[in-house]
């Protein structure tokens, strides 16, 4: 079913999904547990949140008013916006859709269109908003402007559960590294990992599966993505993330952001704002834990 809706948008039929101000999110939720009183215990094992704002730091308000935001997003992006096999757009984007938009007491809809029609889209001001992970190069960057990073995109190291290998450049010098040929992941080890041997394979599935079937000793990729490899069937239950989350946005990009018009400034001031109180307030890390139930970071 997802595969074939996939096929509809790409032929340029465009979904819309509109929501008002103060709706509940509509995502499944689990039954609440029992309350009872938090631990020391509890906050040392509690699931890390991303924060990237100090929430100590609360500005008012900007002036003005945003009673409207039509999002443009796509259907093939998961877990952020993509179709579930009933057809319905769901996704950490669409979720954070929402939550913006009660924040900022707007009416909201979330036009899905085609990757290659969302830039045209907000240009042509069919749109007011771009949600779907899009990197605004030197080419757009005097026409479109982007919000504040609700969101890292890091680069980690897996490697086999039952290993007990480091991954710090000696940890891993001599062994064999599976990146994807040519991406930034490959670079990035080729660079810092000088000591190690890099195996490089055309996609991040060949790679996965090299460490997988230990033909290799770790894979260094996407960490969004492997978060769901380890969490899925396909890996097997082989592998885990091994050391931190390498954050480097001069290599894999300042974040996910929300993409707007250079000159509608007003949005682009209200959406910070938007994201920044829905961030201190917890509710992106809500949204964090209900789609990253195993943290990236």
């Amino acid at each position: 079913m997802i595969a074939s809706l996939r096929t509809v948008v790409a032929l340029g039929i465009v979904l819309t999904v509109s929501f008002g101000a103060g709706g509940p999110l509509r995502s499944a939720e689990p039954a609440a547990p029992e309350a009872r009183p938090a631990t020391a215990s509890d906050a040392a094992n509690a699931p890390f949140r991303p924060l990237f704002w100090d929430p100590d730091n609360r500005p008012p308000k900007p002036a003005g008013e945003t009673t409207t935001i039509r999002f443009l997003v796509t259907g093939d992006f998961p877990p952020f916006s993509f179709l579930d096999a009933t057809g319905r757009l769901i996704g950490y984007d669409v979720d954070l859709a929402r939550v913006l938009c009660e924040e900022l007491n707007a009416s909201c809809s979330l036009q899905m269109r085609p990757f290659a029609d969302l830039v045209p889209a907000l240009l042509d001001k069919r749109g007011d908003a771009i949600l779907a992970g899009l990197a605004v190069g030197a080419d757009l960057r005097d026409r479109i402007d982007t919000t504040d990073a609700y969101l890292g995109t890091p680069g980690r190291f897996v490697t086999q559960r039952d290993e007990t290998l480091e991954a710090t450049p000696e940890g891993l010098a001599g062994r064999w590294i599976a990146v994807v040929s040519g991406s930034a992941h490959e670079r990035f080890v080729l660079s810092r990992f000088p000591a190690a041997r890099v195996a490089a394979f055309p996609d991040e599935s060949s790679a996965r599966d090299a460490l997988r079937d230990r033909k290799v000793s770790a894979h260094f990729g996407d960490a969004i993505g492997l978060s769901y490899w380890l969490a899925g069937e396909a890996s097997h239950g082989c592998c885990v993330f091994s050391g931190g989350a390498w954050l480097e946005p001069a290599v894999f990009g300042e974040g996910l952001r929300i993409d707007v018009a250079k000159a509608n400034t007003r949005l682009k001031r209200h959406l910070d704002w938007a994201l920044r109180k829905a961030a201190t307030e917890g509710r992106l890390g809500e949204l964090y834990l209900r789609w990253f139930p195993l943290s990236y970071y």
